[in-house]
This record gives C-alpha cells, sequence and structure tokens, in this order.
C-alpha cells in the first residue's frame, strides 16, 4: 500500500501554533547542470499542471524534458503502439481523457459470460479485477497476525508493527479531531472579517486589529497558506486526512476486519483461481489511484481535456489488483502474468508494503515477466526511508532475500521528486537506496486524471513510477526492437546527474548525493532517453 500521509506534516505546525554527468551523445545536460539557478518564483498554474514534463535547463524545473522531447525528437511519430499494464486499483475506463487509451482484448466478446479467448478470464475486455467487489481491506502485518501467518520472528515483528502503528495514528486522529475545528473557527472568522469566503494570504497579511481572538485567527490561517493556496485546499487536504487515517484504523490496522470473505477466494492459495471478474473499473470515487496512475502514462495528449500523458501512442491494461490497503501477493504474482500473457510489453506497479508472506510467487512471475521480455516499473514507497537498510523493507522487489543481487534485469524502482530544483529536490515522504532505488522521476503533486472525469494532484511514488513507465513507453513505441533489459539501462544512463546533495526523508540534517541513494544517481530524461535509444537501436552504443 504505496500511499503517503505527508500532509501530516501541517500537523507539526499546528500543533506548535496552538500551544501542543550523461552519455555524449545527450544534449540536455549543459557542462554542470549544478550552476542551473534556482526557480524563485513560485509556479504558474499551468506549470504545476504540467511541471514533470518540463526541462530543467530550460524551465529550472526538475522536469522529464517530456515536452522538448515531442517538440524536437517525436513530433508527429507515432510509433508502434504499447500496451502498458497498470497494476492498481481500478481505472475509470469512461473518463474523458483515458477512454480513447484502453487496450480492448479483441478475443473476447463482452457481456456473454464465456471465457472466448480462452485465457482463463472471463469477459476481460479491457483487463480483470482480482478484487470482486472488497476494497477496503488489512495491512499485511495485521493478516499475519489474524491468520498466524509466516513463522514465529515474523509474526511477532507484525504484531510489534500493528501496536505501533495503532498507537501512532491514533495520535494523530486525537490530534486533528481537537485542531481542525479550531481551523475551521479560524477561516469563519477571517472570511467574517474581510466580508468574503475566498480571500488570500495578503489579504490576511494585511488586518489590523487589537482583538486579540482574531489576531490568533490570522496567525492560525496565515500558517495554513503554507501548505495551500487557499484555506479551501488546507481544509480539504485535513479533511481528507482525517478520513485517511480513519480508514487505517478501522480496515488497515484492524486485526479483526477481514475485506477479502466477499471475494470467496484463498488468497494464501496459488492454485485457487477463477474469483474476480472482467470489470476493472473503480469500485467507488474514492478509488482513485489506478485512475491518477493511468492518466500520467497516457491520458490522451493535446484534446484540450485535463492532462497530458507522458506517451502517446499507448493502450491502457486496467488490473485491479490494489485494494484500499496491502496487496495480496497471489493478486500481483496472477496480475503480473496475466499482463505478460495478454501482450503488456510494460507493467506499472505504483503499490508496495513491508510484509510479503508469499513473495516467492511474485519473484517467479517477475522472473517470468523477464523471460517474456516485458519491463515492471515500480514504486519505492513514501516512508522517506533508506531501503538498503534491511529494517525498512519493501515488497516487492528485485533482490531476493535482501542479497543486493538482482533476480532479473527488468525491474525499475523509482523514487519521487519535488518541483523544486536544488537541495529540496528529492520528496520528502520518497524513499531512496544505492541498491534499492534506481533512478527519480517527478512525483511530487502531480496533476491527473480521477474518477468522473475530474482532475487532481497527488503526491508520492506512486506517481513517480508511471512518469518512468511512460518514458519507456515513448522508447518501446519508437524503437519497438530494443529489449526490456535495454529500456531499463537507457532510461537509468540517460539521466539528468545533479551533484549537489539533497535533504533525505524531510530532515536537513540527513543530506546525500543522488549518486549515493540511487543506483544510477540520476533523475530520469525523456529526451535523452529517446536520444540514447536511437543510438543503441542503430548499434552506435552498445548496452
Amino acid at each position: 500500500m504505496t500511499s503517503t500521509f505527508s500532509k501530516l506534516l501541517l500537523l507539526c505546525t499546528v500543533t506548535v501554533l496552538m500551544g501542543c554527468g550523461a552519455t555524449s551523445l545527450v544534449s540536455t545536460p549543459i557542462e554542470n547542470i549544478d550552476t542551473t539557478p534556482l526557480k524563485i518564483a513560485d509556479l504558474t498554474e499551468a506549470e504545476k499542471q504540467n511541471w514533470g514534463h518540463l526541462d530543467l535547463v530550460g524551465d529550472t524545473i526538475p522536469g522529464m524534458s517530456v515536452d522538448k522531447a515531442y517538440e524536437e525528437i517525436i513530433k508527429n511519430k507515432k510509433g508502434q503502439k504499447v500496451i502498458v499494464a497498470i497494476l492498481d486499483s481500478g481505472v475509470d475506463l469512461k473518463h474523458e481523457d483515458l477512454d480513447d487509451v484502453l487496450w480492448t482484448n479483441k478475443g473476447e466478446k463482452p457481456g456473454n459470460g464465456k471465457d472466448d479467448d480462452g485465457n482463463g478470464y472471463i469477459d476481460d475486455i479491457h483487463g480483470y479485477d482480482f478484487l470482486g467487489d472488497s476494497y477496503n481491506e488489512q495491512l499485511e502485518a495485521a493478516r499475519i497476525v489474524r491468520l498466524q501467518l509466516g513463522d514465529a520472528a515474523m509474526q511477532a515483528k507484525a504484531k510489534a508493527k500493528i501496536e505501533e502503528d495503532t498507537q501512532k495514528y491514533m495520535g494523530y486522529k486525537n490530534q486533528l479531531d481537537q485542531m481542525y475545528p479550531a481551523i475551521q473557527n479560524a477561516d469563519k472568522a477571517i472570511a467574517t472579517h474581510l466580508g468574503k469566503k475566498d480571500y488570500t494570504k495578503k489579504e490576511v497579511a494585511a488586518i489590523k486589529t487589537e482583538d486579540q481572538s482574531l489576531l490568533q485567527s490570522k496567525s492560525i490561517v496565515s500558517q495554513m497558506f503554507e501548505y495551500g493556496d487557499s484555506m479551501a485546499e488546507v481544509l480539504d487536504e485535513l479533511e481528507g486526512d482525517l478520513k485517511s487515517i480513519t480508514e487505517r484504523l478501522n480496515y488497515n490496522l484492524n486485526v479483526d476486519f477481514d475485506g477479502r470473505k466477499v471475494v470467496g477466494d484463498d488468497p494464501y492459495d496459488i492454485n485457487d483461481r477463477g474469483y474476480g471478474d472482467g470489470n476493472p473499473q473503480n469500485l467507488v470515487e474514492d478509488e482513485s489511484h489506478g485512475t491518477h496512475v493511468a492518466g500520467i502514462v497516457a491520458a490522451e495528449r493535446n484534446n484540450g481535456k485535463g492532462a497530458n500523458g507522458v506517451a502517446n501512442n499507448v493502450a491502457i491494461m486496467s488490473i485491479r489488483a490494489v485494494p484500499n490497503g496491502d496487496e495480496y501477493d497471489k493478486d500481483i504474482a496472477l496480475g503480473i502474468r496475466y499482463a505478460v500473457d495478454n501482450g503488456a510489453k510494460i507493467i506499472n506497479g505504483s503499490f508496495g508494503k513491508a510484509f510479503s508472506p508469499n513473495a516467492e510467487w511474485v519473484y517467479e512471475a517477475i522472473k517470468y515477466a523477464a523471460e517474456k521480455d516485458v519491463l515492471i516499473v515500480h514504486a519505492a514507497g513514501n516512508d522517506g526511508a533508506d531501503l538498503d537498510d534491511p529494517n525498512n523493507p519493501n515488497f516487492p522487489n528485485d533482490h531476493k532475500n535482501g542479497s543486493g543481487t538482482e533476480i532479473a534485469d527488468n525491474v525499475i524502482e523509482v523514487g519521487a521528486l519535488d518541483p523544486k530544483y536544488g537541495s529540496e529536490m528529492v520528496a520528502s515522504f520518497s524513499n531512496y537506496g544505492k541498491n534499492n532505488v534506481d533512478v527519480f522521476a517527478p512525483g511530487g503533486k502531480v496533476y491527473s486524471t480521477v474518477p468522473n472525469n475530474k482532475y487532481e494532484f497527488n503526491g508520492g511514488t506512486s506517481m513517480a513510477a508511471p512518469a518512468v513507465a511512460g518514458v519507456a513507453a515513448l522508447i518501446r513505441s519508437q524503437y519497438p526492437k530494443l529489449s526490456a533489459s535495454q529500456v531499463k539501462k537507457i532510461i537509468l544512463q540517460s539521466g539528468l546527474a545533479p551533484k549537489a546533495k539533497v535533504i533525505l526523508g524531510g530532515d536537513a540534517t540527513k543530506t546525500a548525493t543522488l549518486n549515493e541513494i540511487a543506483t544510477s544517481g540520476r533523475i530520469a530524461n525523456a529526451y535523452n532517453a529517446l536520444i540514447m535509444a536511437a543510438a543503441v537501436n542503430s548499434g552506435k552504443i552498445a548496452l
């Protein structure tokens, strides 16, 4: 469950105020990109919605030079269509920015209740749903405790984790229960004083008063503007935080909850199959994660709506396998195999968890994908932690048993960037690790599709992974003869490599250079990747 509670950093402030170098074939980098000036001005609304596609040198924003790649390299060349599997929560298959980029299983007749193409799945027109009617789910640690899975050591570690997190999130909830009304009241007081509901930070700063109550409201609201462009945005975020925390306590950490019983299978028996259904549509509006991820990869470009995806000639295959909680190893293993067997050339996995009692099933599926030349792009996770530390596991991965030795050369592990170039470039929530994270990509406050023809900003390594999957799709579209392994190497070797130190985990006392926290030491760059791909494809460079 690769979710982030980075907004909870807001709690710290509230508590205080209430008294509680690239190859020579690549031309984007200048001689030393660390001389790129820092962007002082705030991002415009257009830049906020598209920052991941912008160019570091031209825009002083650490994007992937996607727009530049289209303008100077791709132009009107469509290339070959590439199937990208979104192994995630459900995708809104009716979304205005996704409905024309869906994979369609031509061997299947919709709605007849038969497995027309004989692939083992009934009515799988646009993908498959391994979750059926289930949505809320436990963390794997809670399931280990409830079902006594694994050995004694795993059970003890899982129990300790559940107890620790339950106490932590109860504390968060208690704080928010007290603070949220106070912030609401402060907002109302300022709105009443100014005679308007929508007011600006500048207008608040200009308030002159001797009223101590109003001064306190001014202080609270002024600090809240550090976390959003409007109080409406801040209050929405706080409401979302409270809802997320409540769900975590009621479902994710609740050892007595069983969200799987409505599916009807044994999720710890890999041979118990035939469950789920052929409709990988999101179940409820809040199940927006998969739709957001799909849009980052392939939202229809330049159609005058919402957002632009990275890739321009993609068919999105939706595989619903990630609930509102931790995914099951069985669903992920079978989901990977489904994608591979039905023609996907890239699989995006924006999920992860700390415990994996049946990791071997997933390792075997990853190796199967490698044998079939399928690239897997996976999110590094949002704990702001060093994944090279054995105390911070993030499953699935391609380093079996923490050995540091890759089981296959077809997995890219992606950390997240924020739009602010410089020391704060690596998102505070992003995991990192010289051996366990390969590359960084835009992941902070990314604008993309969400259900019901809507668009939102979301942040996480969940957003960074599909950005890289989109670059991979561009390469495989323009140069279809390149292997998954070659595409991985191209993305890792062609990125930009800043030498300056960045802050890790939001802790200013912890810094490192990118080559100390990622295998490549680079940030992904579509423009450079396409230049290198052309050279590899023509034989000028051997990988």
